[in-house]
């Protein structure tokens, strides 16, 4: 934190706008953890994540695949000079002109779910290589897609035959069970079923070769879902199975720090607030980088570093605030009860870890604020700037 504190004093009289500081020497040890706990599994990043250019090439660098789930995630991918051969379109819905481009593109393996897609893909992308994206729940996930996404068990051999009958080529099956997954029987469950629906498709002709587990994964537990997954897939496919897999927050979230400004301050005062707590206005907020507060729930834990050049004493001691974004909506909070180390002033920043995943992604530009951002890139591999 002592290295953040010498940057923010050089730009601190420059820079009023939030931004982000990203380490690309985390990415490339979260990619080694990867290699490590799954080795048979190939990643293939799920770009809606995080988009970030730089850290595309980083990952492109690293030898990753790309889940993409539209024409723009596509192009950004391809424009990096990756083979088309190392991207999937994932997204299981796709209108006419998406497959248009990835067939003309190159990108031929492509993921189905219901019949009329399956129609679709056939009068547009007639030789691609099909995953049947099944049902898939972990209800205790941060985000389940069970409800949207992925055929039912009973559904399954229904799909293929009408596959096969359209000449289509369905090489494997995908699943997610949902993201920040939790629940390591979902995960057992999932390629059990995925192991039926092979039996039901080399039954119909097909050669079955890819099993896709998704994506998800989250740092807190991901040794033990490694595990639980590798030896699921163990015991129901042989080795020479293509394994792969989406993830996204893994490589991204613990390597992004996002930092804010506090650009105003209401202080509690007289007898009727007294047991009101202050207020810190910072410059992002739930329309910017902190849906996740409003998708996911989650609690954010601000570090204060104060501004060198703030004027007046600074009361010491623990101090609690609410923390507000900085649009007109009453609903625009980050923090309802955060804790910083001292007293906190306008001007003083307010430093968010862990802030790489559906962050930028998901910003939005309500009430005249930008969402483009300034990032600082680091490699903590390399001691150096990038």
């Amino acid at each position: 934190m002592q290295g953040m504190k010498q940057k923010l004093d050089i730009i601190s009289g420059t820079l009023d706008n939030p931004f982000f500081v990203a380490d690309l020497g985390q990415v490339t040890r979260q990619h080694r953890r990867w290699k490590l706990n799954l080795p048979n599994v190939q990643p293939f990043y799920a770009v809606k994540c995080n988009s970030d250019p730089l850290l595309l090439r980083a990952l492109a660098e690293l030898g990753t695949g790309f889940d993409c789930a539209s024409v723009e995630e596509m192009r950004s991918v391809l424009a990096l000079g990756v083979d088309p051969s190392r991207i999937i379109f994932a997204n299981p819905c796709k209108p006419a002109a998406a497959l248009e481009y990835a067939r003309e593109a190159g990108i031929v393996t492509t993921v189905f779910d219901n019949i009329d897609e399956l129609e679709t893909i056939h009068c547009y992308m007639p030789h691609g290589q099909l995953l049947l994206r099944i049902y898939a729940n972990d209800a205790s996930a941060l985000i389940s897609f069970g409800d949207k996404f992925g055929a039912p068990a009973g559904m399954t051999r229904a799909l293929l035959k009408r596959a096969r009958e359209l000449s289509l080529d369905v090489v494997g099956v995908s699943f997610h069970v949902g993201t920040g997954a939790n629940d390591l029987n979902s995960f057992r469950k999932a390629i059990k079923e995925a192991r039926v629906v092979f039996d039901q498709a080399e039954s119909l002709g097909f050669t079955m070769r890819i099993v896709d587990v998704g994506g998800g994964f989250q740092d807190k537990n991901f040794g033990e879902i490694a595990s639980t997954i590798r030896d699921s897939l163990a015991d129901n496919f042989p080795s020479t199975t293509r394994f792969i897999a989406e993830p996204g927050r893994f490589y991204t979230r613990s390597a992004y720090t996002l930092v804010c400004r506090v650009i105003s301050r209401r202080r509690q005062v007289g007898e009727v607030c007294k047991d009101q707590l202050d207020m810190l206005y910072q410059n992002d907020g739930l329309y910017g980088n902190f849906m996740n507060c409003l998708m996911e729930k989650e609690i954010f834990h601000p570090i204060l570093i104060p501004d060198e050049s703030s004027l007046g004493d600074r009361e010491v001691g623990p101090h609690r605030y609410t923390i507000w974004g900085p649009t007109c909506d009453g609903c625009d909070y980050v923090v309802r009860d955060a804790t910083l180390h001292c007293e906190a002033k306008v001007r003083d920043w307010l430093v968010y870890k862990n802030m790489g995943a559906y962050t930028n992604a998901t910003a939005t530009r309500f009430n005249g604020f930008s969402s483009d951002i300034l990032t600082l890139y680091v490699d903590s591999e390399l001691s150096g700037q990038v």
